[in-house]
């Protein structure tokens, strides 16, 4: 069961009324606005003639939504990549990964061989593999 918790006094916020009392009420408070801006426009000494500051300029321009450090719920339904866009994609990484993994042999090269010129105690903790003459 829902508990449904009414004002019992109807605030502004709380609205009961028919659909048409409600856009007549909106029109009413969009003139005022209208005509609120009007006025200051004229108070501030716009040029009628210019029209309406654009909207970025506007100071009355509500902010975008802003959703905190929550992640937004999503999953991803369907990926949709023609084979032959998908194939071509994937030759072009395993080119690319060619030259990186000859640029990372170099460096653990002379990774291991900067390790051996500082402890050369290393030296005989190598393993070494030897077949027998037979």
């Amino acid at each position: 069961m829902t508990d449904a918790n009414f004002p019992l006094m109807a605030d502004s916020d709380f609205e009961d009324l028919p659909r048409t009392l409600r856009r007549e009420k909106e029109a009413r408070a969009r003139e005022a606005r209208e005509a609120r801006e009007r006025r200051d426009r004229e108070r501030r000494g716009m040029d009628a003639s210019l029209g309406d500051p654009p909207a970025y300029l506007a100071r009355t321009r509500q902010a975008p939504a802003v959703y905190g450090d929550d992640p937004v719920p999503a999953a991803v339904r369907r990926f949709d990549v023609p084979f032959i866009h998908l194939a071509k994609f994937f030759l072009k990484a395993v080119l690319a990964a060619i030259p990186a993994l000859i640029l990372l042999g170099v460096l653990l090269y002379y990774a291991g061989k900067g390790l051996e010129a500082f402890y050369p105690e290393l030296v005989r903790m190598k393993i070494t593999i030897t077949f027998p003459d037979g």
